[in-house]
């Protein structure tokens, strides 16, 4: 009951605030009056519910009934469709796939100066994180020739997995490890940690890591694999680690959705 209320309340809210803008008079200079073009004044009330319902999600279960309903509301002509793509690419909101829009879930912070791997790092936030593998084989990857220095017609460990913070599909990645590092490695259980099997059952510690991160629209089968709509925003981070002598142990790129990280660096000032 909590919930139907909350959300009744939502449309009334929607509904005077969302759908009927109010034009400022005819002789009156819109931009002095403070007068918000429809799609900015949409894209403003709807934030407004959005953060509300962000800080509900907590206590509601019936979350995905409350924001599968937003659609019918805000996309009504092109000015309701524009106030959503301006909250998706801010990150409150998302795309799924044949679905509907939803409010997203907090981000989890992650310090790529820090050597901490998604369990480790999620857990220490009070976050759930799981990991489920998609696919592990034994193939020819042609890019891999670029990163190992032996890869060049040389099977390689590819194993993809799709990683979740309390039961939400947050990110799709792809690891390359060289066969000759971890010869049966694809015979473990990879839904744990990686660096863990690595470090216990061959003995290869990582002692640095390399990382580079840009923007990327999430398509074909990230999207699918995270159930958003093809041509979501994402985030791509790029991960070589390497052993103290510099010896390659893996290569990962793992495809974020936006909304479901945020990067913190805390560097001391010399």
């Amino acid at each position: 009951m909590v919930c139907i209320s909350f959300f009744i309340e939502g449309v009334r809210s929607l509904y005077h605030s969302v759908i009927i803008p109010r034009l400022p008079p005819r002789n009156v200079d819109a931009s002095r009056a403070g007068y918000l073009w429809p799609p900015v004044r949409r894209a403003s009330a709807l934030r407004s519910r959005v953060l509300v319902s962000s800080s509900f999600l907590g206590h509601c279960d019936e979350t995905k009934t409350l924001l599968c309903s937003i659609p019918h509301i805000c996309l009504i002509g092109a000015d309701g469709e524009q106030a959503l793509f301006q909250l998706e690419a801010e990150g409150l909101i998302y795309r799924r796939d044949r679905s509907g829009w939803y409010v997203s879930h907090a981000a989890v912070s992650y310090d790529p100066t820090r050597w901490a791997g998604f369990m480790t790092y999620v857990a220490e936030q009070g976050r759930i994180p799981t990991t489920e593998t998609l696919s592990k084989r034994t193939e020819v990857v042609p890019e891999a020739t670029g990163i190992f220095s032996n890869a060049r017609d040389q099977p390689m460990h590819v194993i993809q997995r799709r990683r979740a913070i309390d039961g939400h599909p947050v990110l799709v990645e792809r690891i390359i490890v060289h066969p000759d590092l971890a010869p049966s490695l694809l015979d473990y259980d990879l839904n744990q940690s990686l660096t863990l099997v690595l470090k216990t059952i061959y003995g290869v510690s990582v002692a640095r890591n390399r990382v580079a991160m840009r923007p990327c629209a999430l398509v074909k089968n990230e999207a699918i694999a995270l159930g958003v709509k093809s041509g979501t925003p994402g985030l791509l981070v790029e991960r070589t680690s390497f052993t103290a002598d510099g010896r390659i142990v893996e290569y990962d790129q793992e495809y974020w959705r936006h909304d479901a990280i945020v990067i913190c660096v805390d560097t001391g000032v010399s």
